[in-house]
């Protein structure tokens, strides 16, 4: 990973958000401008990967606290983060989104599409129909990632929703689902028939499109 003073100018996050806009930067390049500095340690972009890491494993629960865990995070820059993702969640929350189909929800993770390793998401969903919460379940090798029913509906009994969509990248591209997507397709939706849930659709993305299982008749 190339530090901060080894990119050109135009290709530094700062930069590159004022000349092309937030949405082509990386979640650690926003991060990095959210730091604004590194440590002595960690240059900005190597700091916020560590950062990202944490607040992916965390979703939308993370806290100042679990911030202040990365060397060089202290309260202020910790609560400053928390700040400023609870402002954005204020004012544009996955909670309350409506879907009409399951890829719909592709707003709210397509930003996991540039991950160099497979994160495997579960989106819970009440009766409405409605959004209740994005969490990363797993993040496994650049190929795989190990998920097991019990820590993808774990979360989604104790919050009482009534429906989820599964989805994960492929890293390498190719949206085509290997035997153990297949495999894990139908482990899930039989473990959530018996729970009573409706299991609506495991979604495969990277960059540039997406494979649904439930868009194939596969569900």
């Amino acid at each position: 990973m190339k530090k901060i003073k080894d990119l050109p100018q135009s290709e530094r996050p700062r930069e590159k958000l004022l000349e092309q806009g937030a949405p082509c930067l990386s979640d650690p390049e926003l991060l990095a401008v959210i730091l604004g500095r590194g440590t002595q340690k960690d240059d900005v972009l190597a700091l916020a990967h560590k950062l990202v890491k944490i607040i992916d494993e965390k979703g939308l629960a993370f806290s100042a606290h679990d911030m202040t865990k990365v060397s060089g995070i202290g309260a202020a820059r910790a609560s400053a983060i928390a700040a400023a993702f609870e402002f954005v969640r204020r004012r544009i929350k996955p909670e309350g989104l409506k879907i009409k189909f399951p890829a719909d929800v592709l707003p709210l993770i397509q930003h996991f599409a540039d991950r160099k390793q497979e994160h495997f998401l579960c989106v819970s969903i009440n009766g409405a129909n409605e959004v209740m919460h994005v969490r990363v379940v797993s993040i496994g090798l650049v190929n795989k990632s190990h998920v097991h029913p019990r820590e993808v509906f774990a979360e989604v009994i104790s919050e009482r929703a009534s429906a989820v969509i599964v989805a994960h990248n492929h890293p390498a591209g190719d949206l085509t689902p290997s035997p153990e997507d297949i495999q894990i397709t139908n482990q899930l939706k039989d473990a959530a028939k018996v729970l009573g849930l409706s299991f609506l659709d495991h979604i495969i993305f990277n960059r540039k499109g997406y494979y649904s299982f439930a868009e194939h008749d596969e569900i």
